[in-house]
């Protein structure tokens, strides 16, 4: 499809998406920049994203989107390698907070995070609702943020401050009730960029869509699905991982019981409110075992396994093998187990909270 001809209209776009076809990247990234300008109407935002979402959006079209919502985004500068673990949500598990959970497990191993997320959409305690009953202040100014990550060695990237551009699109998503292609954006859109993306997915087709686009981007990325359809690594069966390096994707299952944790019920993950699903994560901070410590180490340990310097026998950091992913992993899980046995987690939990309530540094 050829974008040189006349300048581009929303029939167009819409009369394209309904022939079943797909957009180049120039014409989504018109359709998003569009939106985020707030140039488009609700009805104009709604007839695109349902579209979209009934032809199926392509890697293309995700990747312009995500890139269109970037550059509409508050910037952040946050030095040094990075990691961000992130879920789509969507699988209505109702799970305790995971990720957020394993995030501060990662940051308490040495390795910043910047974290990137938003209030609850489809379950009953978002990762800002639970930060947020964590003590962590949510209202910091974005160079406050980045500040915070310097002292903390982790931050929040609050979504609503981060992307205000979306607020154009709040009507007709609140109006639509269904997911779109804008359910799948938060975690291509960190605003820091962080060096590694650990992300949990619910829709496989998704999942598979978004790893093409951290590939075409040179990411370095993890993006998984539990086999029981939760969008982290699961302990009740298996988890599907792409990894993405170098431009290249390979595809890997992750068994617990290859690691040495034991199968257990969703239920045992099962959480609540924010205040809950914070007593659940000190609990985990504080050394209780169980199931929910088990999730927080394998996600936490798959996340970490990005990070390690040489993974594989790959010349391109990718495992060659099951046994050569799954001792990756391995050895992720074991630091992190260290850092909560250690204390080092609920330190960094703590250190977090006090460093977004101090206005500056040493204030």
């Amino acid at each position: 499809m050829s974008d040189d001809a006349v300048p581009l209209s929303w029939p167009q776009v819409l009369a394209t998406l309904m022939s079943g076809r797909d957009l180049d990247g120039s014409w989504a990234a018109w359709a998003m920049d569009q939106i985020m300008a707030g140039e488009a109407t609700p009805v104009q935002v709604a007839g695109f994203l349902v579209a979209l979402r009934t032809k199926g959006e392509s890697a293309v079209e995700l990747r312009a989107l995500a890139d269109t919502m970037l550059a509409h985004a508050v910037p952040i500068e946050v030095p040094g390698p990075s990691l961000d673990i992130v879920g789509t949500g969507g699988d209505r598990a109702f799970t305790v907070n995971i990720s957020t959970t394993a995030a501060v497990v990662c940051a308490a191993t040495g390795l910043r995070v910047v974290k990137h997320g938003n209030r609850a959409a489809s379950s009953a305690s978002g990762s800002a609702d639970v930060l947020e009953a964590l003590g962590i202040d949510l209202g910091l100014a974005p160079d406050r943020v980045a500040q915070v990550a310097d002292e903390a060695g982790i931050t929040f990237c609050f979504a609503q401050a981060f992307h205000p551009a979306m607020r154009h699109a709040g009507v007709a998503r609140r109006e639509l009730g269904v997911g779109t292609a804008f359910n799948f954006l938060g975690p291509l859109t960190n605003p820091a960029r962080p060096t590694y993306s650990a992300i949990g997915c619910a829709d496989s087709r998704m999942a598979a869509l978004m790893a093409d686009v951290l590939a075409d981007r040179g990411a370095s990325a993890a993006v998984f699905r539990g086999d029981d359809g939760l969008d982290e690594v699961t302990i009740t069966t298996t988890t599907s991982v792409a990894w993405v390096r170098g431009g290249r994707i390979t595809r890997h299952v992750l068994d617990p019981a290859r690691l040495g944790v034991e199968l257990a019920p969703i239920e045992s993950l099962r959480g609540a409110d924010a205040a809950h699903n914070a007593g659940a994560m000190r609990a985990v901070f504080a050394g209780e075992r169980g199931s929910i410590r088990d999730a927080v180490l394998l996600n936490a340990g798959l996340a970490l396994a990005l990070a390690q310097p040489e993974v594989g026998s790959a010349a391109d950091g990718h495992p060659e093998s099951a046994v050569e992913f799954h001792d990756a992993v391995a050895r992720g899980m074991q630091v992190a187990a260290e850092a909560i046995d250690s204390g080092a987690a609920s330190r960094t939990l703590e250190g977090w909270a006090a460093a977004t309530r101090r206005s500056s540094p040493g204030g």
